[in-house]
């Protein structure tokens, strides 16, 4: 009894991220691709976020879907980031198991939260397409607010589980942890307990939640297709299905590179080197926020009209 009480306050031990292993001489090279896409995902997304509050006529349901889009990005890269630019930059990879207990929950909650964001983007433009008249009428302020909370409430009764699947666990010692930021498995392969339990959770409900998400956006755009097919006008055809390249574009740049981590992960074996499991990991949290005002910069009219006018004002006070 009196040794499983001392294994249990070796948790509170400090611990040490490596950052990425086998590339540790490559870390300071690695940085400048990772810093210049966090600070543009952080000026992207936050002038997304005021063109989209300070413009009246962008306050619609897209667009006010695409401003909670941009702050999750946010988040999402801010909470891995700035600890792995420290790693690389200074060897700061220390970290209090509560500390790195906070990151993994932050980072899974809100890669589910944007996921779930996703989907109801998806069912924006299906409402938007198949039923443009009622549009305004469907999705209110009010209606999106409430689907807002509904993610975050969603997001929170999957992720927060996971703090407690790591805090029942008896850790003996190790403290190095093979990663640059804190996710659930990683913390849970230094207890010396069974870890089942955290591996099934973490395989199964993760993975299910995200799959139905990905199953009714599926959904969504096969109704889409349905009805964009029925226009008798090739231009209103053409205009439909352009109001959707954006969303579909952002939907495979989230989903594609973090299911392939997610599966790669947990059956790639030996067959993918770590440090490309690692290396990928950490792209995937700062690419999609990076990519994502950029491809609704470029594909969205009254955004890029927008960005214009509040360009040409300044310059023309200058």
């Amino acid at each position: 009894m009196a040794m499983s009480s001392n294994h249990t306050n070796l948790r509170d031990i400090w611990y040490t991220m490596v950052g990425i292993p086998g590339l540790e001489y490559a870390h300071i090279w690695l940085s400048i691709p990772i810093c210049s896409m966090y600070i543009v995902a952080l000026a992207g997304n936050t002038l997304l976020i005021f063109l989209i509050f300070t413009d009246h006529s962008l306050h619609e349901p897209m667009y006010l879907f695409l401003s909670i889009l941009a702050l999750a990005d946010i988040i999402l890269s801010t909470v891995t980031t700035p600890k792995v630019l420290a790693i690389f930059w200074f060897r700061a990879g220390g970290i209090s198991f509560a500390s790195c207990v906070s990151q993994m929950f932050f980072l899974h909650f809100m890669f589910v939260t944007e996921s779930a964001i996703l989907l109801a983007m998806a069912f924006d433009r299906y409402v938007a397409i198949c039923f443009p008249l009622r549009y305004t009428t469907i999705l209110t302020p009010l209606v999106i607010a409430r689907m807002g909370i509904a993610s975050v409430t969603r997001s929170f009764l999957i992720c927060f589980p996971l703090v407690f699947l790591v805090y029942r666990l008896t850790y003996c010692g190790r403290n190095i942890i093979h990663h640059s930021y804190c996710e659930h498995m990683g913390i849970a392969r230094l207890a010396c307990d069974n870890i089942k339990v955290n591996i099934y959770y973490g395989m199964t409900v993760p993975l299910f939640s995200i799959g139905l998400d990905i199953v009714l956006i599926i959904i969504s755009y096969i109704l889409i297709l349905h009805s964009v097919f029925r226009i008798p006008s090739r231009d209103a055809r053409l205009k439909a299905l352009g109001t959707c390249g954006s969303h579909v574009c952002v939907i495979l740049l989230f989903y594609t590179p973090s299911l392939f981590t997610f599966f790669a992960h947990r059956f790639g074996g030996h067959s993918i080197p770590r440090h490309m499991h690692i290396l990928f990991a950490n792209l995937y949290v700062v690419v999609p926020p990076t990519l994502n005002p950029i491809i609704y910069g470029v594909k969205t009219k009254q955004i890029q009209d927008r960005i214009f006018q509040m360009f040409s004002f300044h310059k023309a006070c200058f």
